[in-house]
C-alpha cells in the first residue's frame, strides 16, 4: 500500500520532481567535477552553507547559547539550523566533519551529502508551487514550465549562496497560503508559522493573511502562528540573551562584502565594518502593511467567509510577492539570493495563465543571473535589481481587477494544501 502511495505521488509531483533531480545533478557536478575541469584549485560550495551547518550541528548537541556566537554568523530564527539537523548527523556519522573550506581543505567531503540534502531540501518549494498551479488547472505543459523556471532561480538560493532556509520557509508559506485559501485556518496557522520560525523573511507578507481572515479569527491565528517562533527563539534567547538579541534585532550585514545601495549611508554603523540592516527593514514592514490594506480593499472581504475562488488566490499571491520586493527596495546591504522569494511567488502566482507565465519565466532566469554581477556601487546594482524586479511583477499581474465566481465547497483536492 504504501509503494501504491509513494508512486502516485510520484506520478503526480514527476514535474519537480525532474526538475529537483536535475538541480541536484547539475549542482553537483558543475561544483566538483565541473569545477577541476575549468582549471579552479577547489570545489564551488556555498560558504554560508557552512555556517548554518556549524549552527545545526551546535542545536545536536543541545548547545542553544550557541546558535548566535561564531563562527555560525547566524541572523535567522533558530528554524535554519533545526532542518539541518538531520544531515548534520549524518555528516558526523560518516565521520566527515564540518571544516571549512579553506586552501588546507580545498575539497571539503561533507559538501557530497550536504549538497544533495540542502538542494533536496530548497526544492520543497517546487512542490508547493506544482500544488498552487495544480489548483489553479494548470496543463502539464505550464506545470513544466513552472518547474523548470523554479528549479533556475533557485539555484541562487540553494547552490550559490547555500541557504535552504528561505526556500523551506517560501513553500511552508504557501503551503499555509493554501491551506487558508481552502479555509482550514488553524492548519494555516500552523504552517506559517513554522515558516516564520525557519525564516522572518516571510513576516513580510503576514499582513496580508491577516486581512484575509475574518475579524474574530484574527486573535486564534496570531497566537497558533506565533508559537514556533516564540519557543525557538525563547530557547535561544534564555541560553544567550546578548548573542540571540543583536543578531535578530540588528541584522549585521557587510556593505564591503555585498551590494551596499542608497540606505547604507542612514544604516548604523558595528563593528568590523558591518552595518545594522534591521531597523531598515521597519520600513518595509509598514508598506507590506499598506499593501494588505490595498489587497483588503480590492477584495472586500470575499475571501473572509471560506474558501476562495482562484482569482483571489492569484491576487493574494500577487501582493504577497510585491510585499517580499519590498525588502530588496529598502535594504541597507543586498545580496543577490534576496530576490528569489520575490521571483518565485511572482512564478506562481503567474502560473494559473501561460501567457504571463513565459515573460515572468524569462524575466527571472535573467534576473536570477545578472544579480550575480560584482557591481559595487550603491546605485547601480541595486538599481538594476529594482528595475528587474518591477518587471517581474508587471508581467506577472493579474489583469484588471478580479471579478467574483462562485464559492465552491473544498474538494478531495483542494484540501491536500499540506507538505506532501
Amino acid at each position: 500500500m504504501r509503494g501504491v502511495t509513494l508512486t502516485s505521488w510520484a506520478a503526480r509531483r514527476k514535474f519537480p520532481l525532474l526538475a529537483t533531480l536535475a538541480l541536484i545533478v547539475v549542482a553537483m557536478s558543475t561544483s566538483t567535477v565541473g569545477a577541476d575541469l575549468i582549471g579552479q584549485s577547489s570545489w564551488s560550495v556555498p560558504h554560508d552553507l557552512w555556517r548554518t551547518l556549524v549552527a545545526g550541528d551546535r542545536l545536536r548537541h543541545w548547545n542553544v547559547g550557541g546558535l548566535y556566537t561564531q563562527p555560525t554568523a547566524l541572523v535567522t530564527f533558530p528554524g535554519a539550523a533545526l532542518v539541518l539537523v538531520p544531515i548534520v548527523l549524518v555528516i558526523d556519522g560518516a565521520g566527515l566533519g564540518l571544516a571549512f573550506q579553506t586552501v588546507h581543505n580545498p575539497y571539503p567531503a561533507a559538501w557530497l551529502v550536504a549538497g544533495p540534502y540542502e538542494i533536496a531540501l530548497s526544492a520543497s518549494v517546487l512542490f508547493a508551487a506544482d500544488r498552487v498551479a495544480e489548483r489553479f488547472g494548470a496543463t502539464r505543459p505550464t506545470r513544466l514550465l513552472l518547474a523548470l523556471a523554479g528549479a533556475v532561480t533557485l539555484w541562487s538560493v540553494s547552490v550559490r549562496w547555500g541557504h535552504p532556509e528561505d526556500a523551506v520557509a517560501v513553500a511552508l508559506f504557501l503551503y499555509g497560503a493554501l491551506a487558508l485559501a481552502d479555509g482550514r485556518r488553524a492548519r494555516s496557522a500552523w504552517l506559517i508559522g513554522a515558516a516564520v520560525a525557519v525564516q522572518p523573511l516571510v513576516l513580510l507578507a503576514y499582513p496580508m493573511v491577516l486581512v484575509m481572515l475574518p475579524r474574530p479569527k484574527v486573535i486564534g491565528y496570531l497566537v497558533r502562528s506565533a508559537l514556533p517562533a516564540v519557543v525557538l527563539l525563547g530557547t535561544a534567547a534564555a541560553a544567550n540573551w546578548t548573542a540571540t538579541l543583536r543578531a535578530v534585532t540588528s541584522q549585521p550585514n557587510f556593505p564591503s562584502r555585498n551590494h551596499p545601495t542608497p540606505w547604507t549611508s542612514l544604516a548604523p554603523e558595528m563593528s568590523n565594518g558591518a552595518v545594522a540592516a534591521g531597523p531598515g527593514r521597519l520600513l518595509a514592514v509598514v508598506c507590506a502593511v499598506a499593501c494588505a490594506l490595498v489587497l483588503a480593499r480590492r477584495l472586500r472581504g470575499r475571501a473572509g467567509s471560506g474558501v476562495w475562488d482562484d482569482a483571489v488566490l492569484v491576487e493574494f499571491l500577487w501582493w504577497t510577492a510585491a510585499a517580499l520586493a519590498l525588502r530588496c527596495v529598502f535594504e541597507t546591504v543586498m545580496v543577490a539570493y534576496y530576490l528569489w522569494p520575490v521571483l518565485i511567488v511572482a512564478l506562481v502566482a503567474a502560473s494559473r495563465s501561460r501567457s504571463r507565465l513565459v515573460p515572468v519565466a524569462v524575466a527571472s532566469a535573467a534576473l536570477t543571473f545578472l544579480a550575480e554581477a560584482p557591481w559595487h556601487g550603491p546605485w547601480i546594482w541595486w538599481g538594476a535589481m529594482t528595475a528587474g524586479l518591477a518587471v517581474v511583477l508587471a508581467a506577472a499581474r493579474p489583469a484588471g481587477r478580479s471579478t467574483p465566481e462562485p464559492a465552491v465547497a473544498p474538494t478531495s483536492d483542494r484540501t491536500s494544501a499540506v507538505a506532501e
